[in-house]
């Protein structure tokens, strides 16, 4: 017993021990604290061919959400970082970084570039007195494909003649995306989403 009294009172022992102590201390901190740093925001768009608006109308152009299960992971493909749901045709889900206007478009199989425009069905492309606006956030850019989408930026993408009025069509957009931000997302991915064992006890060795 003496023997044991003077093992735990030398100072390697304490020293030892503390260190012990501080690392379970900072492994328990990391475990409890953690949240992912998820990316979900929004932002709002028209394209307009020659005056009239697209409605993107169809399953094809919307994330599926049933049976979907959020994670914590990266995305993993082209449609899963930037798509829209619910029908909702003017608000874009962004969820990665540097996503561009050009790649929301191929996720939607269309093409964008600064001087053509491919529907599903027809290619545009500037000819005669037809040409393309670009507006974003209330000023005219001259392109708008290789522009990452920002949150809550309002975008407008236009093709036909100068008697068009852009600025009535930019006008027309909804400024809705604040209003998405503060929603849960209908795939589930939203901040309030469930952090699991396995993910928490992952990050605290990382």
């Amino acid at each position: 017993m003496p023997a044991f009294k003077t093992v735990i009172s030398s100072k390697w022992f304490l020293l030892v021990a503390g260190l012990i102590i501080g690392a379970l201390l900072v492994l328990a901190i990391r475990f409890f604290s953690y949240q992912p740093d998820l990316i979900h925001y929004h932002a709002n768009f028209a394209v307009y061919i020659n005056g009239e608006r697209q409605k993107f109308e169809g399953e094809k152009y919307y994330e599926e959400t049933a049976g979907m299960a959020c994670t914590v992971e990266q995305v993993d493909t082209p449609s899963e970082r930037a798509h829209m749901h619910d029908n909702v045709s003017d608000v874009v889900h962004v969820e990665d970084r540097l996503v561009t206007w050009g790649n929301f478009m191929q996720n939607i199989n269309w093409g964008l570039g600064d001087d053509y425009l491919k529907t599903d069905t027809e290619l545009f492309t500037p000819s005669g007195s037809r040409a393309f606006t670009f507006i974003l956030n209330g000023q005219i850019v001259p392109s708008i494909a290789n522009t990452v989408i920002n949150d809550k930026d309002r975008v407008l993408i236009s093709y036909g003649t100068v008697t068009d009025d852009t600025a009535a069509q930019y006008n027309s957009i909804d400024d809705t995306a604040h209003v998405y931000n503060d929603k849960k997302d209908p795939a589930g991915c939203s901040g309030s989403q469930q952090v699991t064992f396995e993910d928490r006890l992952n990050h605290i060795f990382k």
